[in-house]
């Protein structure tokens, strides 16, 4: 099946000289849906994986259905303000500016094999603030998975210390 078909593209949004990648004709097509989330959880079968963690917010969307096939647990990284126990935060840079994510720190046990799995790989700064709040706790990322990689930002480079598996790229 060829997922880029399913995938709409929306020129300059959200500013000019951007193609915006919109998963959200995938999600609603359940045949493409399910073969994306198929092709994942195949990537990760030999991987011994104990837990999925997923960033806000599409990697909820992608992430969870991973975790139900594959019988493990799901994990939320969100921005701050939205986790209601005690939290670890992580700060990373932006092109103009900083971010941080937060993860309960509970959510994660010291030698847990986790994958990160998200809807698209563009610089790399969230999957490795995602990874460096993992390995805080004592977790070990053993893959990263998107839907979609966005070749030209490179953020490949940036998480090469990680085995990572992209379905689509762009």
């Amino acid at each position: 099946m060829d997922l880029k078909k399913v995938i709409r593209e929306i020129p300059d949004f959200p500013k000019p000289g951007i193609s915006f990648k919109d998963i959200t004709t995938l999600l609603q097509d359940g045949e493409a849906f399910k073969h994306s989330v198929d092709l994942i959880v195949e990537d990760l079968k030999d991987k011994n994986v104990d837990i999925i963690v997923g960033p806000e917010a599409r990697g909820f969307l992608m992430g969870t259905p991973v975790a139900y096939a594959m019988g493990v647990g799901f994990v939320p990284v969100r921005k701050p303000g939205k986790l209601p126990f005690e939290t670890e935060s992580y700060d990373y840079g932006l092109e103009y500016g900083t971010d941080t994510l937060q993860i309960h720190t509970d959510a994660i046990k010291p030698g847990q094999r986790v994958a990160i799995v998200d809807d698209l790989l563009a610089t790399g700064g969230t999957m490795i603030a995602a990874a460096k709040l993992i390995e805080k706790l004592g977790g070990e990322v053993v893959s990263m998975q998107f839907l979609i990689e966005l070749e030209d930002l490179n953020g490949r480079e940036k998480i090469s210390k990680y085995d990572v598996n992209s379905l689509i790229k762009y």
